[in-house]
């Protein structure tokens, strides 16, 4: 087995490796706007949407931002409640209760695609499409310019502004996430993904004369591609990607994987030539990779491991823990899946998460918890790694006495008070929401399972929602009035209390004069800082939670082995 996921892992770098490059090439020169031929068509897409093109400050940035995605919240909501009477609705459902739209339109519109529903019983394909399609897009987009405007704070000198948040939207869209969308969409729909207008179709059962089955069918390949390139996560059925209709092969689950990943590293390769130095952009990616073998190795090592329950009752355990698991993927598809899709601020799944072993589980919940930097979100992911980033430069700055620099750029309070406000948002949310779940009535309702267990599964849904990651400890019965509302919230100022300081932070660094370098400056493109950018990301955020996880997956461990 560790052969298979050592083989698995070495063929999915390698690929990821040699797609992103060439992406992370075309991005940087997209959004430098140095093709030939963007200058024209570009100004003509705004002047027919009627949308100015000037440079933008930071805060007319954020504001463009927000707007955008309030406008998209409003839209998808509305879509929801009038289902019934909207087209494209061959199931014939109705309305989606109140509740339930409020959160789904902000999951949706955060990029995080939490779904408290299953989507084949309550979703028509006419909101399918036109609604959660649309903002896999739009939500990705929103992650990618701001990342962009970032770079650019990094790469101007002196300016006022941080582009057009408009024409950058655009060139999101258009230019990197509906062509690859089209291209993976086809790829899948030729190796079985199902994509039809129909809503069902009856089967007759092999060996059972006069039996059917009616199997759900709907525009799902289509989806599958965004839900993937986007790092959406929310899948078109509620067994997501360990449905056979979504992800019917291992041939399938690699391309799967390939493409959550592969906007997030590519990002890596655009930033280095966007601030003209490639080699900071490997140091990124440098680190994201290590880190992301290190949770890998502890998942796998604990997932390999029996469950003691089970070997109780007979059951062999010398394959490793496969409850919960699709067969056709093995522990390696599985493990790689899992490790892949809470790194990268997915939310797809192909295995059940309430089913892993306890430190299995503890590295999905860390991942989240860390900011969704290893890889992350596309967009999300990059800006939160440049966060600890400014993070490792200051401690480097304050331990050695001089003011912190970083790609020329002097750290100042403004910078890091805006870092700082970033960087712990999250965990209020996270820590915040977990605290009332477990000791209010309608959040104790939630949790199917007693003790470190059912802690642990509400701890996952507010980690997963205030990071933006969508996937869920199924065991949590979040589809109530009370984890809607709150898990809402959640989702909506998890993202935006991370914007908005991200947009400040990048303002004010475009604003700045460039420091010459000098013998005293620290170098951020050697092996020293990637050492000291993953302890900034592993102590910052694993030490804010480690109480939390305490209580919950490392209790379960120890209780599950008999340790006292």
């Amino acid at each position: 087995m560790t052969q298979d996921l050592f083989l698995l892992t070495l063929l999915f770098l390698a690929l990821l490796g040699a797609m992103a490059w060439p992406l992370g090439a075309h991005m940087a020169r997209l959004f430098s706007g140095t093709y030939a031929w963007q200058p024209r068509l570009e100004a003509g897409l705004l002047r027919l949407l009627r949308l100015n093109g000037d440079d933008m400050r930071w805060t007319v940035y954020a504001l463009g931002v927000l707007l955008f995605n309030l406008i998209g919240l409003l839209v998808l909501y509305g879509l929801q409640r009038l289902q019934g009477g909207l087209p494209f609705n061959p199931q014939g459902f109705g309305a989606v209760s109140a509740d339930s739209a409020f959160n789904t339109a902000i999951s949706f519109v955060t990029n995080t695609n939490w779904q408290g529903y299953a989507g084949e019983s309550t979703m028509s394909h006419g909101v399918q499409m036109l609604g959660l399609t649309v903002q896999n897009f739009l939500s990705a987009a929103t992650g990618i310019v701001v990342a962009i405007a970032l770079m650019r704070g990094f790469a101007l000198r002196a300016a006022a502004g941080l582009g057009n948040v408009w024409l950058d939207l655009l060139r999101a869209v258009l230019g990197v996430l509906l062509p690859l969308s089209l291209l993976l969409a086809l790829a899948l729909a030729g190796l079985g993904v199902v994509q039809s207008l129909d809503a069902h179709v009856t089967v007759a059962l092999h060996g059972t004369p006069g039996s059917t089955q009616t199997l759900p069918l709907g525009p799902v390949a289509s989806q599958e591609a965004i839900k993937l390139l986007g790092t959406n996560g929310g899948g078109f059925f509620n067994a997501n990607s360990a449905h056979p209709f979504e992800n019917p092969s291992a041939l399938t689950n690699l391309l799967e994987m390939l493409a959550i990943f592969l906007v997030p590293a590519a990002l890596c390769f655009a930033f280095g030539r966007l601030v003209g130095d490639r080699r900071q952009g490997w140091t990124l990616l440098a680190a994201m990779t290590l880190l992301f073998l290190i949770m890998l190795a502890v998942f796998f090592a604990a997932e390999s491991s029996a469950n003691p329950l089970l070997t109780a009752l007979g059951v062999d355990g010398h394959a490793g823990n496969l409850e919960g698991k699709e067969l056709r993927f093995g522990l390696a598809g599985s493990s790689l899946f899992a490790v892949v899709t809470t790194a990268a601020s997915c939310g797809a799944v192909n295995a059940m998460h309430d089913s892993l072993m306890p430190l299995a589980g503890l590295v999905t919940l860390l991942q989240m918890q860390l900011g969704e930097v290893i890889f992350g979100g596309v967009g999300s992911g990059f800006y939160g790694m440049l966060l600890f980033a400014v993070v490792a430069v200051f401690v480097a700055g304050l331990m050695i006495g001089r003011t912190p620099e970083y790609l020329g750029k002097k750290i100042q309070s403004f910078d890091i008070r805006m870092t700082m406000l970033a960087l712990l948002a999250t965990p209020l949310l996270v820590l915040a929401g977990t605290a009332l779940s477990v000791v209010l009535p309608a959040g104790l309702a939630g949790p199917a399972n007693p003790g470190a267990h059912g802690f642990s599964e509400v701890l996952y849904a507010f980690s997963s929602a205030a990071n933006n990651n969508g996937s869920a400890f199924a065991g949590l019965s979040a589809n109530t009035p009370f984890y809607n509302t709150l898990l809402g919230l959640a989702m909506w100022f998890g993202r935006f209390l991370v914007i908005v300081p991200v947009l400040a932070l990048a303002g004010s660094l475009a604003a700045k004069k460039a420091v010459p370098v000098t013998s005293g400056t620290l170098r951020t493109d050697t092996g020293l800082f990637v050492g000291l950018l993953m302890g900034a990301v592993l102590i910052v955020g694993a030490l804010t939670y480690l109480p939390a996880l305490a209580l919950g997956p490392i209790a379960e461990h120890l209780t599950l082995f008999g340790i006292h």
